[in-house]
């Protein structure tokens, strides 16, 4: 018997144990938005830390920041060996609203094979999936690589502390390639490797008018309402194809393969089934495009949110003093978010009438990133999912962002493998979060698998 066929023989005949464990990491309520919670968060961190030393680790700590702790472990390093860096969040989301669950969500609970709990599926089931598949290595042979494990405590936060971190420590973060599993497959019953995210660019727009809000009756009509010359700027972002129409925005958008566009046609995408699940009344989008390729391949540029003058009850006739919008970009790999703020920026003071007065506050921004499909790792995580799942992987990109890989990438100068077996139907950000306890064990069973082909193609 193979050293790869007793570590999933292991991980088979645990079940019962891991699922208990699970449970128990689930029942702690390590919410990092909410200042009550920062005690959970740090007993959570506690936890993690010692079930990886339980598992074999020979190092295993906590490590304090200005916020959260990180949560860092490693295996033997054995210099003849490629290292993986695996990343995770022991952080949740909030659960409100309350009154929307069916049981409460942080007392785990299996209702037809499906567990249900806050941070099941986003990150804590994937988080335990990751630590099972090197605990089954080590008690039954010798891991085919050097692991390193980095778990934050921020994550539902925005990693604040993250980025320093790594930058600290980049000689202990040091690997070949990272591999995260904070990612969905694409259906029920297709797997899938993601190789590329949305990056992101943010600013708020203020248009600010008279020094106070005016009597309309007296003043409309001789002075701009800023709601109104806000309302048309935003207006102008768009042309009718649904194409952003800031001058350059989309200059460093690489031209979509045909080979990508016959992979995205090739899934078993339902449009009405995703245009149900919005509420809206019809799709939207880019002309020339698909809803796959819109999120996936193309860079937006939305507006978040937007208020101004009186929307209490009844009525009030004036003209407000002042009105304000949020926006976001999501970006494709290549476009820089400071060089896409820019181009917004200019764009807004050009559009601005002389009539009013334009502040503009820049935000956060992160650029895309992807991973090519011919990487060994890449195509490491395609054969391991063909050997546990029995089918071709779905090779996908996902419109959101994760932050970190752009830092891995531009810091650590490694790749990152995305590996998830969530379902997007799952509810992570939302009550009654749950995972399929199937995938939770298929995905431990595949990450083992990974471990033994990223050993393989090293060797090779």
């Amino acid at each position: 018997m193979s050293h790869a066929t007793q570590a999933l023989s292991y991980l088979k005949d645990h079940h019962a144990q891991y699922l208990e464990e699970l449970q128990a990491f689930l029942r702690l309520p390590s919410i990092s938005a909410l200042s009550d919670y920062k005690s959970a968060v740090k007993d959570t961190a506690i936890w993690l830390k010692e079930r990886l030393h339980q598992a074999g680790m020979v190092v295993s700590r906590v490590d304090e920041t200005e916020g959260n702790p990180i949560v860092y472990a490693e295996t033997d390093q054995d210099p003849t060996k490629p290292t993986i860096l695996v990343y995770g969040h022991y952080d949740v989301q909030p659960v409100d609203p309350l009154d929307q669950w069916t049981h409460p969500p942080f007392t785990p609970t299996i209702t037809d094979n499906i567990l249900y709990a806050r941070g099941a599926s986003d990150d804590k089931g994937q988080v335990y999936m990751q630590l099972i598949a090197a605990e089954a290595w080590m008690k039954t042979g010798t891991l085919p690589v050097n692991l390193k494990f980095l778990f934050e405590g921020e994550e539902e936060i925005g990693s604040i502390h993250l980025d320093d971190y790594i930058r600290s420590h980049q000689d202990q973060l040091h690997a070949d390639v990272a591999v995260i599993s904070d990612t969905p497959m694409f259906a029920d019953g297709v797997p899938a490797v993601c190789y590329g995210l949305r990056g992101l660019a943010a600013l708020e727009v203020h248009i600010e008018g008279p020094r106070q809000d005016l009597h309309s009756g007296v003043f409309g009509g001789a002075v701009a309402n800023p709601a109104h010359v806000l309302a048309q700027i935003l207006a102008s972002l768009h042309d009718s194809e649904g194409r952003v129409t800031v001058p350059g925005f989309y200059d460093a958008v690489d031209t979509l393969s045909a080979t990508e566009r016959e992979n995205f046609g090739s899934l078993p995408f339902d449009a009405t089934e995703f245009l149900a699940s919005t509420g809206s009344p019809a799709l939207y989008g880019e002309s020339g495009y698909t809803t796959l390729e819109r999120i996936w391949t193309r860079p937006t540029l939305e507006v978040n949110g937007m208020w101004s003058g009186f929307i209490g009850e009844g009525r009030k006739t004036i003209i407000p003093q002042s009105a304000h919008a949020k926006i976001s970009c999501r970006l494709v790999p290549h476009q820089d978010p400071d060089d896409i703020l820019d181009r917004v920026e200019e764009y807004l003071r050009q559009q601005c009438p002389p009539t009013v007065r334009l502040r503009i506050e820049r935000g956060e921004g992160a650029p895309g990133s992807v991973t090519p499909l011919d990487h060994p790792a890449t195509q490491a995580a395609v054969q391991a999912i063909r050997d546990i799942y029995h089918k071709e992987a779905a090779y996908i990109r996902m419109g959101g962002s994760i932050p970190v890989v752009v830092t891995f990438d531009t810091v650590l100068h490694i790749p990152t493998v995305l590996l998830g077996f969530a379902l997007p139907n799952e509810n992570f950000h939302a009550p009654n979060e749950h995972f399929h306890l199937d995938n939770f064990y298929k995905g431990a069973e595949t990450v083992a698998t990974l471990w033994h082909y990223l050993g393989e193609r090293a060797e090779s």
